[in-house]
């Protein structure tokens, strides 16, 4: 068995909708995949087109994004090796509600729509998976607009910059490297503010040996600090 084929399988199996299926399903799923290779900066898919096909990242990284209708655009997560992305490709005729762009050079596993409607037909437990995975990421989008909506500014960088540690960081001598590019305009996007109030929070944070920032890098040096701030916690 070729080695990719092997590593494709291992990501399979714990991609939240492959997860449970037995190791001759799973191999169906695999079979019926195809293999999509973008460059950073292109896109899977954009906000308002139909959903018309569903993703597993295999290796990179990419960010999902959504316009509000007053024309900001709030970045909503990162996704990496072994995320998905298109979920929404399991309910009928429905358009994505978010943009899925590369933030480096990606490799991802696809099914268009209707091979996916084939494989829950056959596999029920793919369609509970699926249903459970859409429940999932409305309730994240809910409580993204609630914190844009309730909680003050430096809450939400704290609490976007754990999300990220938890997703991306890897542990370097200073503290924990968020491996992922990341301006203070991305920053910003992703917390409902502006490019100035992230550099000034940042800033702030960096004299008080919370993290250390670079061209769009940021390592985490005190994620208790962090934590802190993100739960209003007293000093």
């Amino acid at each position: 068995m070729p080695k990719e084929k092997v590593d494709s399988l291992a990501v399979l199996k714990n991609a939240p909708l492959f997860r449970g299926l037995d190791e001759t399903p799973l191999e169906v799923v695999h079979t019926s995949a195809y293999r999509r290779r973008l460059r950073r900066g292109e896109f899977f898919f954009y906000q308002d087109e139909p959903a018309t096909h569903f993703y597993v990242m295999l290796e990179g990284q990419a960010r999902l994004n959504q316009l509000t209708p007053e024309g900001h655009q709030i970045t909503i997560r990162y996704l990496g090796p072994g995320e998905s992305m298109g979920v929404i490709v399991v309910l009928s005729d429905m358009a994505y509600p978010l943009s899925a762009e590369t933030v480096t050079d990606c490799l991802a596993l696809g099914w268009e729509a209707n091979t996916i409607a084939d494989l829950m037909e056959r596999y029920p437990r793919l369609a509970l998976n699926g249903m459970r995975m859409v429940a999932g990421r409305f309730r994240d989008l809910q409580h993204r607009y609630r914190e844009l909506a309730t909680e003050r500014v430096e809450r939400r960088v704290a609490r976007a910059l754990l999300r990220l540690t938890r997703q991306t960081g890897r542990r370097v001598e200073e503290g924990v490297l968020l491996d992922i590019p990341l301006s203070r305009q991305d920053l910003g996007e992703m917390t409902g503010t502006t490019l100035y109030t992230v550099s000034r929070i940042l800033s702030g944070w960096e004299q008080d040996g919370l993290l250390i920032t670079g061209r769009q890098q940021v390592i985490v040096c005190n994620p208790h600090g962090l934590v802190s701030i993100a739960e209003d916690l007293p000093e």
